[in-house]
């Protein structure tokens, strides 16, 4: 029962929708501006940088608390990483907005930085320096995913973790399908860029 409520409250924490309530706040509805994603990456094309940052920290957060939740709550390793699951698809598919919302990356990272900070780490560093060299958010986030799948069999994380950090970077990576489309077509945007 405490596993089922462990997951549960990950699904709810992680189908906040920070960067749709931020953007609403400035009169941008997400849905209908941008890329029409509901996620940091739009909120920082439509409403600017320091909103984007709020919601990328509240986004990581919220997966960062599911995992301590269930940590709190359940005994053993399984819970805490199904829990960080969750809040990974409530971002993705959250119930308030239609099952329509972002792709996961922030609430994956925050999730991820208590279940495996180390590979976490690396992720992080991965992203940055290819978002700095390519001005391309949506390769940075799909780099960063599957260098925390990798990562964590690096460093010996338990099979739990490297099973969920598996799944993690499959719905990112599925959930970026869209800009692999438009990376083909050479039209994905650009930071700075239209």
């Amino acid at each position: 029962m405490s596993t089922f409520l462990a997951i549960a409250t990950g699904y709810v924490l992680g189908s906040l929708p920070f960067a749709f309530l931020l953007a609403r706040r400035r009169g941008v509805d997400l849905r209908q501006t941008g890329s029409g994603n509901v996620g940091a990456a739009n909120v920082l094309r439509t409403s600017g940088a320091p909103l984007a940052l709020l919601a990328m920290a509240l986004d990581g957060l919220k997966g960062a608390l599911a995992v301590v939740v269930a940590e709190r709550i359940t005994a053993g390793p399984v819970a805490p990483v199904a829990a960080g699951l969750a809040s990974v698809v409530g971002h993705v598919y959250p119930v308030w907005l239609r099952f329509r919302g972002g792709k996961g990356v922030a609430t994956a990272a925050g999730a991820f930085s208590v279940l495996a900070p180390a590979a976490l780490a690396a992720a992080v560093t991965v992203f940055v320096m290819v978002v700095a060299f390519t001005r391309v958010i949506s390769v940075g986030s799909i780099s960063a995913a599957v260098t925390l799948a990798a990562m964590t069999v690096v460093t010996r994380s338990s099979w739990i973790v490297i099973a969920g950090a598996i799944v993690a970077a499959v719905l990112i990576v599925h959930r970026h399908r869209g800009n692999l489309a438009r990376l083909a077509a050479g039209t994905e945007r650009r930071i700075g860029g239209a």
